[in-house]
């Protein structure tokens, strides 16, 4: 059978829509690991065994779903379900892969703040889990990385938004800086560099956001509204994973002070042992700042843009990507990402360290944990390293 035979064979079958939405609901509930579990298992049912579609437009598709932004497994499944039964399948394909994480993130979040939270005899522990979700982090950011920075140029973009975000420069000015200069210079690559230091630099002198966390005497009216704004900001700048998303929601949530950074970093761990994509510490950040309604609204945020450009203009969108300028402007965000995420990685390191009892003590327990995340790969190694952190920072942290 040749390709072409192949690919005209390929299709969904006749199914309704409950039994779409259970199927998805399954992988829901499989879905451990992190993106590239959820992909391979996605594939191999709905690829290899069920041949909803053919590999070669499985790859382009995929391929499509990495360069934008969002968790491309759901986006994935929104796709597929719109393969099978149009927008309506969409819908629900997406909501069945994302509604176990979300419904065990909300038990996670009440089971936190009744039980856990304040608590004397978790300190220890909760400081041993957020030092090694800082050692995730930054592996995280190597990892985002080697794939984003291709050349000194754009390794030049990353370093100054890295500086732009320790200095307190809003988010956008280095995205949108980076993605047009790396966009207009061509082999004239420093150009880039220039234009992102001048945006920086006039915004320092106008003045403008901070991304830092501001202290408490500064914390702004908690709203429902803003707290959806905080979801979508990260659901649509989250380029090259899901821990893009961390900077912009803690800007968001930590910065107007509605959550401590522990109790942030302790949501980031939680969501890396649940069967979800990870942006679902989203919610984890919502219930605690804002109750049922904030966990709502922050999830409602950060999952749009996945349902939206697979639903909506999913059509357009392998023709817009192959647009070269578009793909330099991607590179240019990407790399500015980097750096944001590298300096936030910095200031949640410095509010961590400076809540430990014994610094030394945990120097080492980052370092161990660093080397793990380092060495070993695997959808149990989060979840491992998350509990080696919670087992040793309660022997030597409380």
């Amino acid at each position: 059978m040749d390709a072409t035979t192949a690919a005209n064979l390929a299709r969904p079958p006749q199914i309704g829509l409950v039994a779409l939405f259970l199927k998805f609901l399954r992988f829901g509930l499989l879905a451990f690991g992190g993106p590239v579990a959820q992909i391979a298992m996605i594939r191999q049912a709905l690829v290899e065994d069920e041949r909803w579609i053919d590999r070669a437009r499985f790859n382009r598709l995929l391929a499509v779903l990495q360069i934008l932004p969002g968790p491309e497994a759901h986006e994935l499944c929104v796709h597929l379900g719109m393969l099978a039964r149009g927008r309506v399948g969409g819908l629900l394909a997406g909501l069945g892969f994302m509604l176990p994480g979300f419904a065990l993130m909300l038990v996670a979040g009440w089971l936190y703040v009744s039980l856990i939270a304040g608590v004397a005899a978790w300190t220890g522990a909760l400081l041993g889990v957020q030092i090694a979700v800082l050692a995730i982090i930054l592996r995280a950011v190597v990892r985002i990385g080697e794939h984003a920075i291709e050349d000194r140029s754009l390794a030049a973009i990353a370093a100054a938004s890295l500086i732009a975000t320790l200095l307190g420069v809003a988010f956008w000015i280095p995205l949108v800086a980076a993605g047009l200069a790396y966009a207009a210079a061509g082999r004239r690559a420093l150009i880039a560099l220039v234009l992102v230091g001048a945006a920086t630099a006039a915004l320092l002198l106008g003045g403008g956001g901070n991304t830092n966390a501001p202290p408490v005497a500064s914390a702004q009216a908690l709203t429902i509204g803003a707290l959806f704004v905080a979801g979508l900001k990260g659901g649509l700048l989250t380029f090259g994973g899901a821990y893009t998303a961390i900077p912009y929601v803690r800007a968001d949530t930590v910065g107007r002070g509605w959550i401590s950074d522990a109790a942030f970093l302790d949501g980031v761990a939680i969501a890396g042992v649940l069967p979800a994509p990870l942006v679902i510490f989203a919610t984890f950040v919502g219930y605690i700042s804002g109750g049922l309604g904030g966990a709502l609204a922050i999830t409602a945020g950060m999952f749009l843009p996945a349902f939206a450009f697979s639903m909506v203009w999913f059509e357009r969108l392998e023709a817009v990507v192959e647009a070269p300028a578009l793909h330099r402007v991607l590179a240019g965000v990407a790399a500015a990402v980097v750096g944001i995420i590298a300096g936030t990685f910095v200031q949640l390191s410095a509010a961590t360290f400076a809540r430990l009892p014994q610094v030394p003590l945990g120097v080492l327990l980052f370092a161990i944990a660093l080397a793990l995340a380092w060495r070993l790969k695997g959808g149990w190694v989060t979840p491992a390293i998350v509990a080696v952190g919670a087992i040793a920072g309660w022997a030597l942290l409380s």
